[in-house]
């Protein structure tokens, strides 16, 4: 049974540096319109009833609390459903914060990134340090007492000092989750063209290591899980809808270029604005590619292992045999015929998966 929706809003006030994610910059009079045939789209589903409802985007929190809430309203939740709205810091204030949770939802990701304003500005955010502090208290004021912030490292020109800055920042808003991205150089972004010109360069994978090192040993030392291997959080706050995603259970993905996983089948949206439309007002689903699923293929026992504390049990005798020798390596440890990332598979935890894929 499906219970889990991720729901896709492409539009931004500005692309950041980094981002390579589907979103359009410039384009809100286009939201209108947008939410009417999201909703089209949602209503060509079965109605089920949803434990994890995710909007993502893109900046989610352009939509006013009223297009929010006419979406929620053709959804089927409960009061222990899990609602998140991801956030950018510079399109709300308190009294927007405030008609959000009044309209249904109850946890935010807050886009923060970093707490310093140089790097702020290196990544292409539009808000400052004072801005993401005053977004999370506003966010506490409004009610929120479910609230993830995102952390970057490794991003140019960013030392240990900065990044210990940036975690007793977050130790004194003391979130429930905490969700971390070591910058990823994609092709197509303006950090890409930045690395091509020589402008920007990578930091050490020395440093990098150190960072990841420095974030995993202060957030356990100050109580917070590392349930997942970039994301941590306090006793009873994991994200369960993106824990749903790890777990390879099933969701629909609705909006442009969402993806899915329904009744066995990957599926990838459309990722041009008419063409969605245009498929929608035919009463059709405007999906663009499908691919079967296996349950004991390899992505699978990659998506387990992310889950530090769950492990997988592979039954086909080739993936016992790369666990077995990556146990030898020491990066995964047998337990009760369970394998389980080390704290070294956790480190060289992209090598690890490299194994699994053919």
């Amino acid at each position: 049974m499906v219970d889990a929706i991720y729901i896709h809003i492409p539009f931004c006030q500005k692309k950041c540096h980094y981002c390579d994610f589907l979103s359009f910059q410039n384009m809100t009079d286009e939201i209108d319109n947008y939410v009417k045939h999201l909703i089209k789209e949602i209503n060509l589903y079965p109605k089920y009833n949803f434990d994890t409802i995710y909007f993502g985007g893109g900046t989610p929190s352009l939509l006013s609390p009223i297009h929010i809430k006419n979406i929620l309203e053709n959804l089927n939740f409960d009061s222990n459903s899990e609602i998140t709205l991801e956030v950018n810091p510079i399109t709300v204030d308190y009294e927007k914060l405030k008609q959000f949770k009044e309209v249904g939802i109850n946890r935010l990701s807050i886009g923060i990134q970093s707490f310093n304003n140089d790097i702020l500005k290196t990544l292409g955010r539009l808000h400052n340090s004072e801005k993401a502090i005053s977004t999370y208290c506003d966010a506490r004021k409004a009610g929120f007492n479910n609230i993830s912030i995102d952390l970057m490292f490794a991003v140019p020109n960013q030392t240990l000092e900065i990044l210990e800055n940036d975690l007793e920042t977050i130790k004194s808003l003391n979130p429930e989750h905490i969700s971390i991205y070591s910058l990823i150089w994609e092709e197509g972004t303006k950090f890409w063209d930045l690395k091509e010109k020589n402008i920007l360069s990578p930091i050490s994978d020395e440093i990098e290591a150190d960072m990841y090192k420095k974030i995993i040993d202060f957030l356990t030392e100050n109580n917070y899980i590392h349930y997942e291997i970039s994301n941590f959080s306090k006793k009873n706050f994991m994200a369960r809808h993106n824990s749903k995603y790890w777990e390879n259970k099933e969701y629909l993905g609705v909006g442009l270029g969402a993806s899915g996983y329904y009744n066995g089948i990957r599926y990838k949206n459309v990722c041009f604005l008419n063409k969605y439309y245009g498929i929608i007002n035919i009463d059709d689903l405007p999906i663009l590619e499908k691919e079967n699923v296996d349950k004991n293929d390899s992505f699978n026992y990659i998506l387990g292992l992310r889950l530090i504390n769950k492990g997988i049990s592979p039954t086909e005798k080739k993936y016992i045999e790369i666990c077995n020798n990556l146990v030898k390596k020491g990066f995964l440890k047998n337990i009760n015929n369970k394998y389980f990332l080390t704290k070294k598979g956790i480190f060289y935890a992209n090598d690890v998966f490299l194994e699994f894929i053919d």
